[in-house]
């Protein structure tokens, strides 16, 4: 598959009107850039709004190769607004399998799910939007919020007044400490180290083994979970990387912050990004990679070329609306990645802010009231579950092959028969 280029777009996708013109000329301003601003940027401008797009980089983002599960509520602008192709943005597997150390099968359960690459979702939907009214290096340091208007300040001085200003700037955001100066940032005590291999530079055995699967080696205090997803040029089996994510202990203090200081000297905070983790740490978890996970995911590990790693931590906002500004996806609430459902709850609250507001028929603030309570409850729920599935795997050491509850889903506990899994090929031939 050739690469998406991104051009300008002046007309909606699918329908050259849109969904609804309940909004007409009223503004929204949405900060951040990424998927989840993408999508409220989308929703609201097919409801009417005008909508610009604010983002802090400078040029259009990466998501250095890292995999994103592609639950329903994260594909459904392509499956019911986009000119896309939703089969375009993805693979697919069929298994979920727990491997030993003989990389034998201890369990293995029939379920479809489909995935794409970061870097893939982020550009469909910015081609969707357009660059007209996407603002590269525009980062917000302030804002004010109305009962009828909210206004925003950025680092060039200029500022930006909206009638509905959405706040989807990740787990960074400037504006939750605004809406809740409680919603402390939470180191979990471990760390997920990242990285993709391009399954042709796999050996046979370990393409054969994991190519259709989602695959876990669970090892004392620490998992790995691996799948396929797309390469930067398209989904067949020759462009498709093998994705994973390692899950694994580092103290707080000292060792995590000597692990975060980069091969030029500088210490993040949240990241340390392909090729600037010291090299003393990459042998070690090749190393270590060898002598405690599956073979086949030790293989994956060894061959990947610039591994990285992010902080895993907790936040959660206890409000998500002030005045007519809101809070949406990492930005309210930053859930660990154990249920996959980042950019799932992201899209969540973008598709369920654009249902409230078409039930208010034109009253912002009443949908905001009636938008808040259950996204709150949702980001409750799921980082309640989340953090009991890392302490499970972490440090109590009750993480089991098999266990339904610790499976991959936005909403309660991700259990479903295979014949009640959502149809995701299905979905992309209706689009």
């Amino acid at each position: 598959m050739t690469p998406r280029t991104t051009h300008p777009r002046t007309t909606l996708p699918r329908t050259a009107v849109p969904a609804s013109d309940t909004y007409r000329g009223r503004r929204a301003v949405v900060i951040g850039g990424s998927i989840g601003g993408l999508t409220a940027g989308l929703l609201l401008r097919d409801i009417g709004f005008d909508v610009d797009v604010y983002e802090r980089a400078g040029t259009a983002l990466h998501g250095r190769g890292s995999g994103i599960v592609l639950q329903p509520d994260t594909l459904r602008w392509f499956v019911e607004r986009s000119d896309a192709d939703p089969s375009a943005l993805a693979t697919s597997t069929s298994w979920v399998q727990y491997l030993d150390r003989e990389d034998r099968i201890l369990s293995r359960d029939q379920r479809t799910w489909q995935y794409t690459s970061w870097g893939t979702f982020y550009r469909a939907l910015l081609t969707d939007f357009g660059t007209e009214h996407y603002h590269f290096d525009a980062a917000a340091v302030d804002f004010t919020p109305g009962p009828t208007e909210s206004s925003v300040v950025f680092a060039d001085g200029h500022s930006e007044t909206a009638d509905l200003v959405v706040f989807a700037d990740g787990i960074g955001s400037i504006a939750r400490d605004r809406f809740d100066p409680e919603a402390l940032t939470r180191y979990s005590g471990y760390v997920g180290w990242r990285g993709t291999v391009p399954l042709r530079d796999l050996s046979d055995g370990t393409r054969d083994l994991m190519s259709d699967a989602i695959s876990y080696s669970v090892v004392p205090h620490s998992h790995i979970t691996l799948y396929p997803i797309p390469g930067e040029d398209g989904t067949g089996p020759d462009e498709q990387l093998m994705n994973y994510v390692w899950y694994r202990n580092v103290e707080e203090g000292a060792a995590l912050n000597e692990l975060l200081t980069t091969r030029t000297g500088r210490t993040g905070t949240v990241s340390v990004p392909p090729g600037q983790v010291q090299e003393a740490f990459l042998a070690e978890l090749r190393a270590t990679a060898l002598d405690q996970l599956a073979p086949a995911a030790a293989e994956v590990v060894v061959k990947t070329a610039d591994p990285y790693l992010q902080v895993v931590i907790d936040t959660r906002s206890s409000r998500m609306v002030v005045g007519t500004s809101v809070l949406l996806g990492d930005a309210a609430c930053s859930a660990r990645p154990h249920a996959a459902a980042g950019t799932a709850k992201a899209a969540a609250d973008a598709w369920a802010l654009r249902d409230a507001l078409l039930a208010a028929d034109g009253d912002i603030s009443g949908a905001l009231r009636v938008w808040e309570p259950p996204q709150l409850q949702m980001s409750e729920a799921l980082l309640t579950r989340v953090v009991e599935m890392g302490e499970r795997s972490q440090f109590l050491g009750t993480w089991c092959p098999g266990d339904p509850t610790l499976r991959f889903g936005l909403y309660g506990s991700g259990i479903t028969e295979p014949e009640t899994q959502p149809d995701y090929s299905a979905l992309a031939a209706t689009a």
